[in-house]
This record gives C-alpha cells, structure tokens and sequence, in this order.
C-alpha cells in the first residue's frame, strides 16, 4: 500500500512540475493560458486529508531512503512537490480574486551621509507608478508614501546640492510597512546619479570609510541566498575571499586566516562569539543567537578595515539592527530550523518616532529530529533559545537614545556509550561523553547628540558575558563504562565605554576620533584527569579582572569627484602585561570612469591571543600556578589589497581584488615544533598549550573575483571565484600549510520570482553551487594512536596531507502570499541536493582500532514558514 501511495505522489509530482512550469509556456503559446485556471481550480478542490496522507507517507519513505543517492533524489523530487501541492489551493484562491490588490506605506528618513543630520525638503518619490507617488520630507527630514502597490518598485531621492540616490526593486509586502534610512552624499560638483541598492540588493558598504574589501547587505539578502539557513555568517560564505570550515558551523576563513581573527560587532560595539554553543575564543558555532529578522543595513569586510575596528586581524561583521515602526503595531511568527519564533514592534508611545522591537526564538531541532532529520548530532538533540530586542527613542532636543539587547543560552549531551561502534557524526566522539552548555548576552546603549549640523558625539555604555562549560567522561573501550576525564567552567564578561565625535568640516573634509575601554572579568577553572599521575592536573584557575584600551583617529578627504583619501591611527594598550600596538590605516579610490574605479588599501592590524590562554597553567609540580603564557603580545598582520571596480550596467557590476598579507609575532612554542595559533579554530575549540612565544610568521596572498546582478528584471545572480595561498611557519622554521588553505573557493549563485496569477503571489527559486579545493590535516599515527589507546599526530608532517575537493548545491524554492494587512511564506531550502559526501575529518576509533573518515551533512532538507501581519 505504501508502495502505491508513494509511486501516486511521485506521478503528482511530476505532474504538478509541468503545472508550474506552464505558465512560462504561455509567452510562447497565449492559447495555453486558457486552461490553467481549470487546473489551478481542480488543484484547489483537492481534500486536505488526501495531501496530508501523501505528504506524511512520502517523509517517511523519503528519509527511509536517504542511504541511497538515485533513490533519495526521486524521493526528494516527489517531496518537494507534494509541499506545493498542500498549498494548491492558494492558487485556486489567486484566479478567483486575481483583479484584488493591496497597497501599503513607506516611510523613513532622509539624511547627510557624514553628519547624519536630517534633510528637510528632500524629494522622495516612485516614478513608474502612474499617478507618480511622491512627497518631501518634513524639518526631521522624515518622510511617508502612502498607498504603494505591494510588489517591486524603485525609488528616488533628490535634494538641492547632493548626489540622487535610487533604491532600486524594493520590495513592498500587505504584511509590514517599508522602513527606510537613505543616506545622501553632499555634491562636489555635477555627477551622474549614484545608484546604491537598498532592501535587497545592497552590495555597497555603509561605511563611508571602507575603500577596498567591503560589502554591504541586509535582512532580504540574508534570507534569500539557498543555503544560508538566516544567518549572515553562512550567507557570507558566498562572498569572494571567504570559505566555510565545515558545514557542522558557520566560521568564516577569509583569505586563509583563522575564524578567531574575525571581530563581531553590534550597533557599533563589540561582542563576544554571538552563536548558540560557541566555545570560548571561538567565533563561530552550529546556530547563530543573532536573528535576521531585525538585521538592518549591515558591513562585512574582509581586509585593510578602517581605523575604527581594533584587536582583529582577519575580518569584521559591522551589524547593526533596525528601527522598530514607529507608527503602527506589526507582529512575526516563523517556524523553521532555527526555531519557533515570535516578534512584535511599533511604537514606543514616548515622543515622535520612537519604536520597540523585540523578538524571541525557542529552538525545533528536537522535533525536526523525531521526524527524521540527521543534524549531525548523533542521539544528541541539541536545546535552544534566544531573545533580541532593540528600543530606539529620537528627541528633538536631546538627541538619540538607542538601548538593545541580545541574548542565548544552549546546552546539549553528546552520548559516545550510545553510538555504535562504526557510526561517526559531526560532533559526537564515540571515546566520550560531552555535556555541553553555553551562554552569551550582551545589553548596551548608545546616546548620539547633534552638537550642530555638522558635528556630532556618540556615547555607549555596554555589559556583556558569554559563558562555556564542558563535563567531558571518558569511556573504556572494553567496558564502555564512564570516567571523569575533564571539566571546564569559562566565564567571560566585559563593560565597555567608549565615545566618539564626528565632524564634517566641509564638503571634502570629515575627521572621526574615538576612545573605548574594556572592564574585563575572568572567571576561568579547568581541569583534565592525567592518568599517568592518576590525579585531576588544574589547567586554569584564574577570578580577576584586568582592562583593554583603544583609541583611533581617521580623516577622509574627496579631493575631487574622481579621488578619494582616507588616512588614520588605531592605538591598544592591554592592560595585563603591558602590551601596546600602534596601528597606521590608509586607503585612496579613484574614479576613472563613470562606471569603472581603483581603489588601494592598507593597514597593520594586531589582535590579542585567545584570552584564556594568557591564564594556562604550566603542567610541572615544581612550579605550581605559573603562568608562562601571561606576557604574551599581539599578533600583527600587514594588509595590503588592491581593487578594480567595473559598473556593466546599472545591475550587473564586475569587482576585482588583489592582497597580501604578513602576519609576525604569531604565538608558537617556545622549542621547535610545528604548532602555531594561526591554526586555532580549526577545531571546536582552542588548543591548550604553554611556554608559547611571539616568534611565528605567515603569510596570505590571492586573487579574488566577483561578477553580480542586483535583483533586478525578476533575477538576480552572483558568481565569485577566490585563488589564495596560505602559509605559517612555527618555531621550526618550516614553511608548512595552515589549516585553512583550501586554495580555491568558487560560488555560483541564481535567483529568479514568477508571479503567479498576480503580483500578490510569488514563487521564487534559489540556486547554488560551491566547489572548494580540501583543507590541510595532520595525518593520524595509527601505531602510535593503538599504543596509547587515542589518536596520536604525526606533528612533523603536519598539515600536509589534503582532504578531497569540497562540491555541494543548494536549492531553495519560496511561495509568497500578500493578503490584505498579512503576508504568507512559505519555503524549502535543500541543502546538498545531490547528497554529496564532503570529508569531514579523520579520526581514530579505540574500538574498532582504525582510523575512521566522518562526512558532512548529507542531503538536507529545511522547511519554514513565516507570516507577518
């Protein structure tokens, strides 16, 4: 019987594809057109209890079947259409109101792009509409357009003396009211227009101060890519210089440097490792704790940063989040991988303009794992939670006031005496058992005041921990039963003040001072069995505080329409053991065409080691409590990276880069070995070792290309290739392959959208591909790892042999409903559509005495729902 059902659902399947490919066909053969409202309406009548017994036998035949590649990928075709085929009736609904319509409002502001003042009397309007929809803004330079279609338009503003500024294809929802920031360049003389794209197709940084390696985007772009699960460090995974360690968590490697070289940054401030079961000095994790969903206009950027980011060497996430509505109460509620989530805004009720916004997400991976989904956890089920929420109150004489706060808490047991002795998964290690818990949050204000129309300061006062701690039993190989091996319990927390003042001092000049310092709290205790001693050896034991402090000048000046210069000092001072850097940043653009620049970007960036390890303890009864780590300096990085810009059309851009990097003073041992902190993160965590010294090198070269369409014409496509080199040498003086030298990274990236029977109703589809050439390991000594009943390196060969290339597609297939006051979506990204086995890692099995290969996620599919209204 299940036999039939399934081979029914597999002919409906193929069936309703064609169904949907239809439509196309109408552009070629009008007269096909006639019929699809008959079967959209027989779609329609179709009983839910028939959909739901297809849809409920195929998931479990399909997950039955995932072990066999050409059966898993019928399976998946029938699959995913029987998803559709349960909202058939949608599109029943769409021929019998196909001549309903709704509209919705834009409002936002208008202001200078240096000063942030308003500008009043700016002209903002939607053009191809027809009656044109257009208005000025008021003395804040707040603006509202009412009664917009929903759909795609594109919008324009204007304003005596500055450079017009289009957002283009901005989408307009019946769910949520459109909030805009439109930031305006003040004119140097006549130019053309100066096109940047909002909403979803913002490419460009925000921060006037990025001259080369930086990328602008948003919550749209964020959502829509397939693959990137909501979260903007996956997302980021597609941009040029950047590659993905694994598909277990979402570090970033740009341009072969360590995922601890990245620095987060909130509103300005930065933040510990914002991920649901992050270990600590890690950036990364399985799930991210920010929420897209109140993402704002965002900057990532890859290399000679400007003077304002301090204590990072590979990369900067600049996130900000955005304005609740002011004027009008709007709710969210999603399902999907990352949780259950609900949220509100609107307005605060104290003053003009002031908003809420908050959001909480409650983690679903236990119930999409009872349904059969393989997380890669084994039997662990991992637990989850977060809360975002941000309350921005402008003043008319007081300025701005903006509190936010985010936070997570997540735990999860790894069971090794449960796993079979043949069975490998992402995280689990069939030698232990691994209870895990983590913690982050952070709570911060800002208070901007407008000290004149040129001039302005930002003060914020912040309080952040992030917390991790591991009960870690192994377990015997004959016997399987438990010991206590390790427990950790790390505490990090950090107050930080800081202000910066901003001045525009005329059209060509503007100049930026600020100073920071950060309280920082420690609360470190660890301990590992050694059983040659038999006895807990303390690796850590460290309740004090001590302080990071920095301060940074820069200074921009547009010399003319076609050159401009920054320049500026970053300066830290770590408090612990004396350790200073003084940091020189520059960058110069010219503008050769119209459509074509250069741009030429330097900087020496320095980043401290990993905290907890200044506080490790020397492993010798002689010299109890001494910590050979303490004076530890930072480790510097020299960018230099050279850009070509080309604007083929208004949508479709050509962008090259060149850099390379040196990086000195790199934490190595202290007698000849092979290890160097530039390979930490290549892991889980950070590797515990002392007597470390500032005596490591490495290097970082390549050549980076990206060809994009903005969204535009109802697609979008981004294609990026990344040729890097990346090598370390340690205290050997062996030049050797650092963990993430993939070498090449390329990305394909297409998106189109249909309207189905009328502009309200939207079917979209996603694709990508990546192919990436394998990391670097360490091979496994299997004598040596039988001898000592555990995995043993061979450590004079490290990082020399090279895992298999990396190859991986995702598709994403959406439907969006506009309904009047609420807006339906639903989606389904599949990832690894081709079930591709990538090597994940090598590791040595006690019980079998082999050393085993584990693999990355298979194919996986992840269904979401979202409903704003």
């Amino acid at each position: 019987m299940a036999d039939r059902v399934s081979q029914s659902t597999q002919l409906s399947g193929w069936w309703l594809t064609f169904i949907f490919i239809l439509p196309e066909y109408t552009l070629l053969d009008p007269s096909i057109k006639k019929f699809i409202p008959l079967i959209y309406d027989f779609m329609g009548k179709i009983p839910a209890s028939i959909v739901i017994v297809f849809l409920v036998t195929d998931l479990y035949r399909f997950f039955e079947s995932l072990t066999k590649r050409t059966m898993a990928l019928n399976k998946l075709t029938s699959f995913i259409l029987i998803c559709f085929l349960a909202t058939g009736s949608f599109y029943a609904e769409a021929q019998e109101k196909k001549t309903e319509s709704f509209t919705q409002t834009i409002r936002g502001k208008v202001f200078d792009q240096k000063s942030k003042a308003g500008l009043p009397g700016a002209t903002v309007m939607i053009a191809e509409i027809d009656p044109v929809i257009g208005t000025v803004t008021d003395e804040a330079g707040y603006f509202q357009l009412e009664y917009v279609p929903t759909g795609r338009i594109n919008l324009r503003a204007s304003y005596l003396g500055y450079e017009p500024t289009s957002i283009r294809e901005l989408i307009v929802t019946s769910g949520k009211e459109v909030v805009l920031e439109i930031a305006m360049a003040e004119s140097l003389e006549q130019m053309n227009e100066v096109i940047i794209t909002e909403g979803l197709n913002s490419v460009d940084a925000a921060n006037e101060w990025a001259v080369v390696s930086a990328r602008g985007f948003d919550m749209e772009e964020t959502n829509r890519y397939a693959g990137s699960r909501n979260d903007p460090a996956r997302m980021a995974q597609n941009f040029a210089g950047v590659s993905g360690a694994n598909d277990s968590r979402n570090d970033i490697i740009i341009r072969g440097n360590s995922p601890t070289g990245v620095l987060w940054r909130l509103e300005g401030i930065d933040i510990p490792n914002p991920n649901h079961f992050g270990a600590l000095g890690t950036t990364g994790g399985p799930v991210s704790i920010l929420n897209n969903n109140l993402l704002g206009r965002s900057d990532f950027l890859t290399g000679a940063f400007p003077a304002q980011f301090g204590n990072a060497t590979a990369g900067v996430f600049d996130l900000t989040m955005r304005k609740g509505n002011a004027y009008k109460r709007e709710h969210l509620f999603q399902i999907g991988f990352n949780g259950l989530e609900l949220g509100t805004e609107g307005p605060l009720g104290v003053g003009k303009n002031a908003s809420y916004l908050i959001n909480y997400r409650y983690s679903t991976l236990a119930l999409m794992q009872g349904l059969g989904f393989s997380l890669g956890t084994g039997n662990g089920v991992p637990y989850y939670q977060d809360l975002s929420a941000k309350v921005d109150i402008p003043t008319t004489n007081f300025g701005r006031f903006t509190l936010f706060a985010v936070g997570g808490k997540s735990t999860i047991d790894l069971i090794g005496a449960d796993m079979d002795s043949s069975s490998t998964d992402l995280y689990s290690e069939i030698s232990q058992n691994i209870y895990n818990s983590a913690k982050m949050g952070v709570v911060g204000m800002t208070h901007t005041s407008y000290y004149n129309p040129s001039t302005y300061g930002v003060i914020s006062l912040s309080a952040d921990y992030s917390f991790s701690g591991n009960i870690v039993d192994s377990l015997s190989s004959e016997t399987r039963d438990p010991a206590a091996f390790y427990r950790n319990h790390y505490g990090l927390s950090k107050y930080r003040a800081q202000y910066q003042f901003h001045r525009k001092v005329d059209s060509k000049n503007n100049y930026t001072i600020g100073v920071n310092y950060d309280l920082l709290g420690f609360n470190l205790q660890d301990s590992i069995y050694r059983g040659a001693m038999d006895r807990f050896v303390t690796l850590r034991d460290m309740r004090d505080f001590s302080g990071l402090a920095q301060g940074y000048a820069q200074w921009q000046n547009r010399v003319n329409s076609s050159w401009t210069i920054t320049a500026g000092l970053h300066y830290q001072y770590f408090l612990l053991n004396g350790s200073q850097q003084l940091e020189p940043r520059a960058g110069i653009s010219y503008q050769h065409t119209p459509r074509s620049s250069f741009q030429l970007g330097y900087g020496l960036h320095s980043q401290l080691q990993t905290l907890p390890i200044y506080f490790l303890e020397v492993e010798d009864s002689n010299l109890p409590g001494i910590r050979s780590n303490e004076q530890l300096g930072f480790t510097n990085s020299h960018h230099i990276v050279g850009g070509y810009k080309y604007q083929i059309t208004p949508s479709i851009r050509l962008k090259v880069e060149a850099y390379y990097q040196h990086l000195f003073d790199v934490a190595v041992e202290s007698h000849p070995s092979s290890l160097s902190m530039l390979n930490a993160g290549a892991d889980f965590g950070i590797p515990d070792v002392d007597s470390l010294v500032n005596a490591g090198r490495g290097r970082n070269y390549g050549l980076e290309l990206t060809l994009e369409k903005s969204f535009s014409g109802s697609s979008y496509f981004l294609l990026t290739a990344s040729l890097f080199d990346s090598k370390y040498q340690g205290s050997d003086a062996i030049w050797r392959n650092t963990a993430f030298n993939s070498q090449y990274v390329f990305n394909g990236l297409f998106g189109k959208e249909w309207q189905i029977g009328s502009k309200n109703r939207i079917l979209a589809l996603d694709l990508k591909s990546t192919l990436a050439g394998g990391q670097y390991i360490t091979p496994i000594d299997l004598a040596a790892s039988r001898a000592a009943n555990e995995a043993v390196f061979q450590n004079n060969l490290a990082y020399s042999v090279k895992n298999p290339a990396y190859f991986r597609t995702d598709m994403k297939i959406t439907y969006r409903v506009n309904k009047k006051g609420l807006t339906h979506e639903w989606s389904l990204d599949i990832q690894n559509v081709f079930n591709n086995q990538n090597i994940f890692r090598q590791t040595y099995n006690p019980i079998m005495e082999q050393i085993v290969e584990s693999y990355q996620l298979g194919i996986f599919p992840i269904p979401q729902y979202r409903l704003t209204f």
